[in-house]
């Protein structure tokens, strides 16, 4: 893990003039496998999320999965946190924004919607994410060429085909507008990510949001364990809540935000559109949700519409 302490190297976006300049063959692919390893491990979180609905409140969850992810990364984070505090608290308030649209309010969100809709559709609705992302970066003067634009276009039909069954409609349950709102908030995170002060050491700055996620959080834990109680900790709520921790806060939150710092939020944002098919396959091997002709449609429109957006 020594290797991972080096610093991240320039983004290929330059947000300080508006322009963007492609990255380097090399970088963007190790860029778009490291947003492919994110995608597939939170794939993984929203089966484990839905699993821990019925037996521990939201918050509770969240603010455990951010426990556990500080432990996790405290071995490898605690020296350059240290070393680089005051650069930290000098850019206290991105690392707070941060913090709350990655760490603390999307993660509630995802929670509080795995009560009342399926893993299935928590990965599709999440598809949403990379169109925001996507204006984000528009907005930000990046130009997202038209073969990207033709790419995500498929992807959407296809992600919508899924929701719709079949229809270009959509009948939303109320964690589906819990999963929309998670939405909005992951893809406002990716944004910040590519306006991060340089010179922040990624597991500093893995270590700095987790830290003040945890803190965010920890009033509305108090009120949770007041009015809700506690949780039983056996073996289907732990081991849900370590592969949130360990996996999809630890490993893939460093994935996705080296993944930005290579590729960009727009372009990694292409290859999170494979989450609703990683959610799906999940789900069908855990869960027994069979999707059909349908879904084998929609998921290659999806397919198709993600190495349409990637290829170089």
């Amino acid at each position: 893990m020594t290797s991972t302490t080096a610093r991240l190297p320039t983004t290929p976006d330059d947000s300080s003039t508006g322009s963007a300049r492609p990255a380097p063959a090399k970088g963007a692919g190790l860029g778009l496998l490291l947003a492919l390893l994110a995608t597939v491990v939170w794939s993984g979180s929203f089966v484990a999320t839905r699993d821990l609905a019925d037996s521990v409140p939201p918050v509770q969850a969240v603010f455990w999965r951010w426990i556990i992810a500080l432990a996790a990364v405290a071995p490898f984070a605690v020296r350059p946190f240290w070393r680089q505090r005051k650069l930290l608290r000098r850019h206290l308030g991105f690392l707070a924004l941060a913090s709350l649209s990655g760490v603390a309010l999307y993660n509630t969100l995802v929670h509080q919607a795995g009560l009342t809709t399926s893993a299935t559709n928590m990965g599709m609705i999440m598809a949403a994410s990379p169109v925001i992302m996507a204006v984000y970066a528009r907005c930000g003067g990046e130009r997202l060429g038209p073969r990207r634009v033709l790419g995500t276009a498929v992807a959407v039909v296809g992600v919508l085909l899924l929701v719709g069954k079949g229809e270009l409609t959509i009948d939303f349950a109320a964690g589906d507008l819990w999963m929309f709102a998670a939405a909005l908030s992951f893809a406002s995170y990716s944004a910040l990510l590519k306006r991060r002060p340089e010179g922040i050491d990624p597991l500093a700055f893995l270590f700095a949001t987790f830290l003040l996620g945890a803190l965010m959080l920890a009033p509305a834990y108090g009120v949770s364990l007041a009015v809700q109680g506690g949780f039983p900790v056996t073996p289907g709520t732990a081991g849900p809540l370590l592969y949130v921790g360990v996996f999809s806060s630890a490993v893939a939150f460093f994935a996705w935000n080296r993944a930005i710092s290579l590729v960009g939020a727009a372009r990694a944002g292409v290859v999170y559109y494979l989450q609703p098919v990683c959610v799906a396959l999940l789900s069908a091997a855990l869960l027994g949700e069979r999707l059909g002709l349908l879904g084998g449609v929609s998921m290659a429109l999806i397919l198709g519409g993600v190495a349409l957006s990637s290829a170089r």
